[in-house]
């Protein structure tokens, strides 16, 4: 481990000393490489390198030039702070952990709060999905790194915003297909334009895996489309339309150390025996209403509602305290929300600031009509739990950043939240009942322009993480909730400095310590898989992030990040009696290196390396069982060839290109040594993408 830590600085060196050069060499010919980059997920919008924050965004050809396009993380690798897992196992998720958090997620993501076009894609109770995000339209993905419950409620680890592209002002139609190892095949197909005061853009796609291991067959078809259009008073009104159908996903499950290693590809016994997996059907459907009310004054409103049909076999029959191994899930959520964001402006000829002022509220609504069945082998047996789940959110939330002066800016912001759980049984296990949060969440920032091209900030806020309706199942035997678990909070404190390099390179640093209490950590009973919820009393979550964006030649762009994590329980008494006090947090690595080098030619040939190195970590509370370190890298490359109406873009790509043999995903504290799931090895797609513009 040590002698490829040592290998991958002395690589970064080598490629990040010429770009210095290059970067002052270039910067004398007064052109500007990096444009300002503009962050929406604040609701606030502000130049990236103006935030007293962490935050990272990819573009467009980041998400889908020459990308399978199977996952975010394909495109989010560049961003310091969020580590994945779980990425070829479509029935438990991607499991996305920022500074940390979203780690104990078993399936599904936590503590991190998830937006497309100002549709949540995270419910009230806090659990957040990725399954019905549209890579395919993405005209951007921004990251918020730590606790930004100030603004958005729930969100310890941070903010995802996804935003859709918009229709060109010339009408278009494409069509993309994909093939690749395992059985992979993907076919889009995409339209979008401008006809008079309506903008519109759809995009339809269908996609096929069988996977690298057994039982792991993967089908989804999913529609994503905006239609805006400008009303004659200047408002605008936004319609989304998105649906996913999810048939299959199979679920090969964790495998145990001597398993592992006799073969790699096979799925767990248990796992073949009762045909774990999950489908799902979804349909959203939102709306969003822009008003410039008056100069400088804008008021959004937006509503939505999403259906969601879900079955999950688990693989078990019945458990130890007598629960069912399919669960069948009718879900329905909606809710609305708007603000209003006011700006002002102090111009005195030598002294230019302004008053960015925001005030704003939330109410989401959830219904869960959950019922549980014996898994007889596959087949739907008796029913054993029938229980309705509600969850209601209500917020308010301020926000305002003032130029004090032109170099200090201060930002300071404040949510309460109100979340109310009810747990109707219908059956005569008496599990009826209701719990209550409530949470005041702060925020200060400030940020110092030292000098052009230098910004320091620190930050100071609080977060909290409430426990989903998942996580509250109850480990006794009953129905209803587990009234032990509390929801976390989390206080961050953060400092950093970030900006610019000779117009050529982009640079970011941040250090952040976050004392967390009442951590909602994972454990399991018995052998069925499935896990219950506890809380560990105190932890700390330290580190570093470090990223640098740099034009090493014309054309050539190299991106490197570097996350150091010390993340450790202070006090922790598992539901054993077990002592992890001073133990390091299962799930998180602590270092994590990535190199991303993309290349583009007038003629039309593009080209992309990157280089992920990720160190071993903990799968256990207790410490007794770690992981391999990996180093993973990926090769793409492609050509495009325009002409007055039609685009033709061919392209290729290998991942895993150093065959490496590793982990692509860990249970945590799973039981009887099932920890590991394989990563797939080398494998290739090609693909071609055809343009017809009128």
């Amino acid at each position: 481990m040590q002698c490829r830590c040592r290998r991958l600085l002395f690589t970064a060196i080598l490629f990040v000393l010429p770009a210095q050069q290059v970067v002052g060499r270039d910067a004398q010919s007064g052109s500007d490489e990096f444009e300002e980059v503009v962050v929406f997920a604040t609701r606030i919008p502000t130049a990236m390198t103006n935030l007293p924050f962490a935050a990272g965004r990819v573009g467009r050809e980041e998400i889908q030039l020459a990308r399978q396009q199977l996952g975010l993380d394909e495109a989010l690798a560049t961003i310091p702070g969020v580590f994945f897992q779980n990425r070829y196992n479509f029935a438990q998720d991607l499991r996305i952990a920022i500074r940390g958090f979203g780690a104990r997620a078993n399936f599904g993501i936590r503590g991190i709060r998830i937006f497309a076009d100002d549709i949540p894609l995270t419910l009230p109770d806090g659990q957040g999905s990725v399954d019905a995000i549209d890579l395919g339209s993405a005209e951007s993905v921004e990251v918020i790194r730590g606790p930004f419950s100030a603004v958005y409620g729930a969100a310890s680890g941070g903010v995802i915003n996804i935003r859709t592209e918009d229709g060109p002002e010339i009408p278009f139609v494409s069509g993309r297909v994909n093939l690749g190892s395992y059985g992979y095949r993907q076919i889009q197909a995409k339209t979008g334009g401008q006809s008079g005061r309506l903008n519109w853009l759809a995009n339809v796609s269908t996609t096929r895996l069988d996977g690298y291991r057994d039982h792991a067959e993967y089908r989804s078809d999913l529609l994503n489309s905006k239609f805006r259009y400008h009303l004659s008073d200047g408002s605008r009104l936004t319609l989304l339309i998105s649906a996913v159908d999810q048939p299959r996903a199979q679920d090969p499950g964790g495998l145990k150390a001597s398993e592992l290693n006799e073969d790699r590809r096979q799925a767990a016994p248990r796992n073949l025996l009762y045909d774990a997996g999950e489908a799902l059907d979804q349909q959203t459907l939102g709306l969003t209403w822009h008003k410039d009310v008056k100069k400088n004054q804008v008021l959004m409103l937006r509503t939505y509602a999403v259906s969601r049909d879900f079955s999950n076999r688990l693989p078990f029959g019945v458990n130890s305290n007598g629960q069912g191994g399919s669960v069948d899930l009718e879900r329905k959520f909606a809710g609305l929300g708007g603000n209003y964001r006011w700006i002002s402006h102090l111009d005195t000829g030598s002294d230019k600031r302004s008053n960015q002022f925001v005030l704003g509220f939330d109410y989401d609504a959830q219904r869960d009509l959950r019922k549980r069945f014996v898994n007889d082998q596959g087949v739907l047996g008796d029913l054993t739990t029938s229980q309705d789940e509600d969850v209601t959110t209500s917020a308010i939330y301020i926000e305002d950043a003032w130029d004090i002066t032109q170099a200090l800016t201060l930002t300071l912001g404040a949510r309460y939240d109100k979340i109310k759980y009810e747990v109707a049984d219908r059956t005569d296990k008496g599990g009826s009942g209701q719990v209550d949060f409530t949470q005041l969440s702060p925020l200060v920032g400030l940020l110092w322009r030292i000098r052009p091209g230098m910004n320091l900030y620190g930050n100071i806020s609080r977060s909290f993480d409430p426990p989903t309706t998942t996580e509250l199942a109850n480990p006794e035997g009953s129905a209803g909730f587990n009234r032990n678990l509390d929801p976390q909070t989390a206080s961050n404190y953060e400092l950093g400095i970030k900006g610019q390099v000779l117009t050529r390179a982009r640079y970011e640093l941040a250090l952040f310590h976050i004392d967390v209490r009442d951590a909602i950590v994972p454990f399991e009973l018995d052998g069925s898989g499935q896990s219950f919820f506890e809380n560990a009393g105190r932890s700390t979550h330290r580190g570093l992030e470090a990223a640098l964006s740099v034009e090493l030649l014309p054309g050539l762009t190299g991106a490197f990040t570097y996350t150091w994590s010390d993340f450790v329980f202070d006090e922790f008494r598992g539901v054993d009696g077990e002592v992890f006090d001073k133990n390091r947090i299962p799930g998180i690595p602590e270092h994590l290196f990535n190199m991303d080098f993309t290349w583009s030619h007038s003629s039309g040939f593009y080209a992309g390396w990157d280089l992920l190195y990720a160190g071993s970590f903990y799968a256990d509370n207790a410490n007794q069982v770690a992981t391999g370190d990996y180093l993973v890298s990926n090769l793409r490359a492609g050509y495009r060839r325009a002409g007055e109406h039609w685009e033709i873009s061919p392209f290729v790509g290998i991942n895993n290109l150093l065959d490496e043999k590793y982990i692509g995903n860990v249970r945590l504290n799973a039981s009887f040594g099932r920890y590991y799931e394989s990563a797939p090895a080398r494998n290739g797609y090609v693909g071609v993408l055809l343009r017809y513009t009128r």
